[in-house]
């Protein structure tokens, strides 16, 4: 259980994250969260500070192109603790691999806007005749 001073509200986490209170809940419901929420005797959330690293975690897992089910899945292992990570190092580094191709995708991308950029500013420049 938090220390009286680490206790957050759902809006409070909500500030910290930049993730809405309905996507908190909607993460907590998808098993998302490392540690179950506490609760107040009113049934109010609280949340630590280790629940909000896990979430900042989780966001860049999932800016990253991860699926949900694969952050349950890591979240899952996680819980388990000992003994799972093999298997978490193997989920990452799929990951990893799936990212690093992202990066290839985006930077082929890149490579021919900026083709087309340097493109229109020769034109623009009368150096060249427009060609698409």
């Amino acid at each position: 259980m938090p220390d009286v001073e680490d206790r957050l509200s759902i809006g409070d986490v909500a500030a910290r994250t930049g993730l809405s209170v309905h996507t908190l809940r909607f993460y907590e419901r998808e098993g998302i969260l490392a540690n179950p929420i506490e609760r107040t005797v009113g049934g109010r959330r609280y949340y630590s500070s280790h629940d909000v690293a896990w979430l900042n975690l989780c966001l860049v897992l999932r800016g990253s192109g991860m699926p949900l089910p694969t952050i349950r899945r890591y979240t899952e292992l996680a819980r388990q603790g000992d003994g799972t990570e093999a298997e978490r190092l193997a989920l990452l580094r799929e990951h990893e691999q799936s990212v690093l191709e992202q990066i290839r995708s985006l930077n082929q991308s890149l490579d021919l806007i900026r083709h087309k950029v340097a493109i229109y500013e020769d034109y623009l420049e009368g150096s060249v005749p427009l060609t698409d």
